[in-house]
């Protein structure tokens, strides 16, 4: 028996998507810039997807910038609003715990002269929000704040952080990947300048997504060419993706409540499952602002690279944490930022559910832990 348990890295593409990506490029082939009637029948289908997006986001359509994905939407936004206002400032503050494809960024803007603040986080993954209030100054121009953690699933209070924000110079960015089809993402309702998502991690495919600007918010776009996106990205949009990824969030959307039932009962299973098998652990982040689909970990009787492989062994597959960082002997900067040089950080698995994860998995997974820990324990 094979068990996916690594939702958060990306989710199967559904066979909705896929019969809607196979509609496209069978019978919709055009070029959305082509003026011609094939041309035309391509834009129907680009406006149509631009319209879904917007709607399932609580966003305009022409706030909607089609992208290849979370990283080119984090740089864009990041780069982008840091250039545009340098003459303003050059003061920049994000977290210790972000994904890569903001920290890195963050990083390269530290090189070019701009001054980074990089955020504490609790023991819980919360950002510390007295720290941001001390940190902002009148030539802070830009936060940039994920609203799930990919590796502990830490929910942040992005309405605290609002109202910090509010009244000051500073522009916010929002991390929403992990977010969709976990909680509302209400572009307009919150005070946030920019926000970014990718298809592959609710249903949708890879190489897609989506960054969402508000109309007064003034970026410079680097990605230079044609004239799509209204001028904002150029590049022929990838129709039969993005079609896809309107489809994804569709049903991510409209299926939330009972996917999240589905979820934290999986959670609870787990959870409950292990201790009943006298399974030693402690849940990494907080057991109350989270989400349902990440369950990260600590295994004190193992560390986690023989943790991963004995799995991988057992055809049960999970990750330490970010994809994005395959492959590195480094202990997750999450957990790092959490916990500091604890032992933990080199002993904790990150768990990831989705709506085709079944009970049955879940105590799979459960019984082999026992297993495993049953026989580091007699060694």
């Amino acid at each position: 028996m094979q068990v996916y348990a690594d939702y958060a890295a990306t989710t199967p593409v559904k066979p909705e998507v896929i019969d809607k990506m196979t509609e496209i490029y069978k019978h919709h082939y055009g070029n959305p810039s082509s003026i011609h009637s094939i041309g035309r029948d391509a834009r129907k289908f680009l406006d149509e997807s631009r319209r879904t997006v917007a709607k399932h986001l609580n966003a305009n359509p022409e706030q909607v910038i089609f992208t290849s994905g979370a990283t080119e939407s984090n740089n864009t936004a990041i780069r982008g609003m840091a250039y545009k206002r340098a003459s303003e400032g050059k003061h920049l503050i994000t977290t210790k715990m972000e994904h890569h494809a903001v920290l890195h960024v963050f990083e390269a803007l530290e090189k070019e002269g701009f001054e980074v603040t990089y955020l504490d986080v609790t023991k819980e993954g919360i950002v510390n929000l007295d720290q941001l209030r001390e940190a902002l100054r009148e030539d802070t121009t830009l936060v940039s704040i994920m609203l799930v953690n990919n590796e502990v699933g830490t929910v942040q209070p992005i309405f605290d952080i609002e109202m910090i924000l509010q009244d000051l110079n500073a522009q916010l960015h929002v991390d929403a990947v992990q977010a969709v089809g976990h909680m509302p993402v209400e572009f307009n309702e919150l005070a946030i300048d920019a926000l970014s998502i990718t298809a592959h991690k609710f249903g949708g495919p890879k190489g897609v997504g989506v960054l969402l600007v508000k109309k007064d918010t003034d970026l410079t776009f680097s990605q230079l060419g044609g004239e799509q996106e209204t001028k904002r990205r150029a590049g022929t949009e990838n129709l039969a993706q993005i079609v896809g990824m309107a489809e994804a969030l569709k049903l991510a959307d409209d299926n939330r409540d009972q996917h999240n039932i589905h979820l934290m009962s999986l959670k609870e299973t787990f959870l409950v499952q292990l201790q009943e098998r006298a399974v030693p652990f402690e849940v990494n982040g907080s057991m109350v602002d989270t989400t349902g689909h990440i369950v990260n970990l600590y295994l004190p009787f193992i560390d986690v690279e023989t943790l991963l492989t004995l799995l991988d062994m057992a055809n049960i597959y999970v990750s330490s944490g970010s994809a994005c960082t395959a492959g590195s002997t480094k202990p997750s900067h999450v957990l790092n930022a959490m916990y500091g040089e604890d032992d933990r950080v080199y002993r904790s698995v990150r768990f990831s559910f989705g709506s085709e994860t079944t009970e049955v998995e879940v105590k799979t997974i459960a019984a082999e832990l026992q297993k495993i820990y049953h026989r580091f324990k007699e060694d």
